[in-house]
């Protein structure tokens, strides 16, 4: 089970976003990399082809997973993700700073 998954919302802890915040859109495991939206924008030149016209596109670009943290459901702030198995088998996350679930 993953700490960060798609649809979380999580905190920048540095770079040009620190502090920042917003929802994963897409999370690449393998690379410890997740998109975030509208974090970690980036200017791309975009050359012309049949199916787009050329310019300058503004995209988000991936952030390392040690970069990010989710926020607290409870206030917002980063927190570490535990997990905890309930009474059902069921293994969910657990926020370490305030012991609220994570999951829905």
């Amino acid at each position: 089970m993953q700490k960060i998954r798609k649809g979380d919302k999580v905190v920048v802890l540095t770079g040009k976003d620190k502090g920042r915040n917003g929802e994963v859109i897409k999370v690449s495991p393998k690379e410890h990399s997740a998109l975030v939206r509208g974090l970690n924008m980036v200017k791309r030149h975009q050359r012309q082809t049949q199916k787009q016209e050329a310019g300058i596109i503004i995209k988000e670009a991936p952030i390392h997973l040690s970069n990010l943290a989710v926020a607290d459901p409870k206030d917002g702030n980063p927190t570490r993700v535990g997990f905890l198995i309930e009474g059902d088998g069921k293994k969910v996350r657990v926020a370490k700073r305030s012991g609220e679930l994570i999951d829905d």
